[in-house]
């Protein structure tokens, strides 16, 4: 994620980092190279003027405009829904150490509670991202329960389960009114709503199907609009057309960025600084000051 005050304005006719602009360069040098071929050419191949004005493409641009707006809409759908989900994570992991603290009765062992959460939200993060979660286990759970955790399929599942496992430990021992146990329960379902959610994002991308047409359509819009302009604008052909080809090559590559938002591109969540968030916030209700160091952006990027 991109974290850095918005820059003066003729600056930011210049910033770079975040701005697309060096995925889509190479579509871009083609697109100008041809609109410059076509200009010099006059609009002919082989002799044969291309018959073409801009009228097709002024009705063709509009629908595909419409279809990327829709598109980024989507995507930018997706991006918020798992910025709350991450939010709510925070929520219900503060929520279930503090009933820990203020319902269990002459103390339940508040923190291995606590360090399994913290574990949670790191195994969710290495699960959406397909890295290894070993180090930040290690660092948090005895070698027994690291062991059990690294042998799940669905890590965070594992820990979740493990902090039910903790509530009934409290509960056979006589040391949660029964009539509280909802009130601790509640926040552990929550957060197997937000899991799962996760999951489900991560496993549903936008339809295929949808993504190559609209891919197939900018492409071919692109490549034949300086037969439709040069005989109306004539030697400004190239620049018109870059720039239209840079509107929706960019706002293409966008939508396709933040579409998967667990990713580590810089429009992407900050799921580092998110769970350092969550960790750092758990320590200090349980009063442990062990804190792992605060993750800092690179080049305004913060992971």
């Amino acid at each position: 994620m991109i974290v850095r005050p918005r820059p003066h304005w003729l600056r930011l006719l210049f910033v770079w980092r975040g701005s697309i602009l060096s995925q889509i360069l190479p579509q871009l040098a083609v697109t100008l190279a041809l609109a410059i071929t076509v200009t010099l050419l006059h609009g002919q191949v082989l002799r044969w003027k291309v018959p073409m004005n801009f009228v097709p493409f002024s009705l063709i641009g509009l629908t595909l405009a419409i279809f990327l707006g829709f598109r980024n809409s989507t995507s930018y759908s997706r991006l918020w829904e798992a910025r709350m989900l991450w939010g709510s994570l925070l929520i219900e992991c503060r929520a279930a150490v503090r009933h820990a603290l203020t319902l269990v009765e002459g103390g339940g062992d508040e923190r291995l509670l606590a360090l399994r959460l913290m574990a949670l939200v790191h195994a969710l993060r290495h699960q959406l991202r397909g890295s290894d979660p070993a180090a930040d286990l290690a660092r948090l759970l005895p070698p027994a329960e690291v062991s059990r955790v690294m042998a799940a399929r669905y890590r965070p599942a594992m820990l979740l389960q493990m902090a039910g496992e903790w509530l009934r430990d409290q509960r056979r021992q006589g040391r949660v009114d029964p009539a509280v146990v909802p009130a601790l329960e509640r926040p552990l379902d929550q957060i197997g709503v937000a899991v799962g959610g996760c999951e489900r994002l991560a496993s549903t991308p936008i339809p295929f199907t949808y993504s190559v047409i609209i891919h197939r359509t900018i492409y071919l819009y692109c490549l034949l609009l300086p037969f439709g302009l040069v005989d109306s604008i004539g030697p400004m052909t190239p620049v018109i057309v870059t720039l239209v080809a840079y509107t929706f090559f960019a706002l293409e590559a966008l939508g396709h960025e933040i579409e998967e938002p667990f990713g580590d591109s810089p429009n992407d969540l900050a799921l580092d600084a998110i769970c350092w968030t969550i960790e750092t916030s758990l320590r200090e209700s349980i009063g442990d000051r062990d804190w792992p160091a605060q993750p800092q952006p690179r080049n305004f990027v913060l992971t």
